[in-house]
């Protein structure tokens, strides 16, 4: 199947290996007494009864691109407020300043929103297991003691600061760096939030944005983002998909995907870190062009299969039934099929009862390449081949 590339769109990927480097200690010792990739910081503290101010001023930015979509559950916030009536000592935020006196939140915004929430008496305690007295209470229900004893207690924070960078690149880097590193030691980040966190950038952003779209969330059993609604609401935060951001992750395995045979060395996650990485620098009339290649190919998917786009036809103990959940076995090669039949949409469109009775024949008599677990170039090219002409026979 030969995959036509819009204009372009073409990326050359480094192939990711660290380069063998050899100083003699005389080298080591001058760069690093010439502060080479030296981060620069100070500390500070924050009385706890400040941090609403902090969360709702224009001072600090809550919600930079690398932080992750997980939500503190209620139980989650109480254990917080909890440990600071303790006196526990918590780990530090870390704080970029990105200009002078000006702040993105790299690590900690949990902690600051689950106690400026509770200093505006938006949630109630509970399941507190040393105060259990306190449970169901809010911060203006606290006895007097108690509300005074948490508002002596502080956040301490870590501060990047704005000279550790010369250049906006430089930046990027070592946030990216900071971010991972911090991380790397608490809860496992997914593959696509580290590449949220480490490869920020105009096709990051649209992979996000894409994210969004209604089939794609429909053919995913993803709550839909509701249009004009503040925030996300409960029952998409709480989706596995979502929160992991694999939703993002389906959006830019659709473009990897278009050069997967000429790019992919390695891993199938480091050849999605490479491509992002190069991909965030692709032309923005590229970027436009990618928007809209996905938002029409997902919307096809949707109108010829409906919520079973991506489920497999498979057998088991004899009997052929649809696997009730998408796969990517379907989606990579069917996305990647659809994309290159545009142009033949209206008479696809037309013959979809068509398309939908003959798909299950197709699954059976080709179940060998679709329902193992073979993910080398030569299955996959087979999947993308037999899906291929399966749908030529409509056109």
């Amino acid at each position: 199947m030969e995959i036509e590339l819009l204009e372009g769109e073409a990326l050359v990927l480094e192939d990711g290996r660290i380069p063998e480097v050899n100083l003699s200690d005389d080298e080591i010792n001058k760069k690093y007494r010439e502060g080479e990739i030296r981060i620069v910081t100070e500390q500070a503290r924050y009385p706890l009864n400040t941090i609403s101010s902090m969360v709702s001023g224009d001072d600090y930015k809550m919600n930079p691109e690398y932080q992750r979509r997980h939500r503190w559950s209620n139980s989650k916030r109480s254990a917080l407020i909890e440990s600071l009536i303790m006196n526990v000592p918590l780990p530090p935020i870390f704080l970029y300043e990105y200009d002078y006196s000006s702040y993105e939140v790299m690590d900690g915004l949990q902690r600051l929103t689950a106690i400026a929430s509770f200093y505006e008496n938006e949630y109630e305690l509970e399941g507190l297991t040393k105060w259990p007295e306190l449970n169901g209470k809010r911060y203006h229900q606290l006895p007097k003691l108690v509300k005074q004893g948490i508002d002596r207690r502080y956040v301490s924070s870590i501060i990047l600061l704005n000279e550790t960078a010369k250049t906006e690149e430089e930046a990027e880097q070592m946030k990216q760096m900071v971010f991972d590193r911090i991380n790397s030691g608490g809860e496992r980040l997914e593959a696509q939030e580290k590449r949220n966190a480490n490869f920020d950038g105009k096709l990051n952003r649209l992979c996000i944005k894409l994210s969004e779209n209604r089939h794609l969330c429909e053919t995913w059993g993803i709550p839909p983002h509701v249009d004009g609604e503040d925030g996300v609401h409960s029952d998409r935060a709480a989706n596995k998909l979502f929160k992991t951001m694999y939703d993002v992750e389906l959006v830019l395995r659709f473009f990897a995907y278009r050069q997967k045979h000429n790019l992919h060395k390695g891993s199938l996650e480091n050849y999605l870190d490479r491509y992002l990485e190069k991909g965030n620098y692709l032309s923005q009339n590229v970027l436009d062009d990618l928007e809209v290649l996905f938002n029409n190919t997902i919307s096809l998917a949707y109108e010829l299969f409906e919520e079973r786009a991506f489920y497999l036809f498979r057998e088991r103990k004899g009997k052929w039934s649809w696997y009730e959940r998408p796969t990517v076995a379907v989606y990579d090669p069917m996305m990647l099929v659809l994309s290159q039949n545009i142009e033949n949409r209206d008479i696809l469109v037309r013959k979809k009862p068509e398309i939908r009775y003959a798909i299950e024949s197709f699954y059976q008599n080709n179940y060998a390449a679709f329902g193992g677990r073979n993910v080398n170039e030569a299955a996959l090219k087979d999947r993308e081949n037999l899906l291929s002409d399966f749908i030529a026979k409509f056109v």
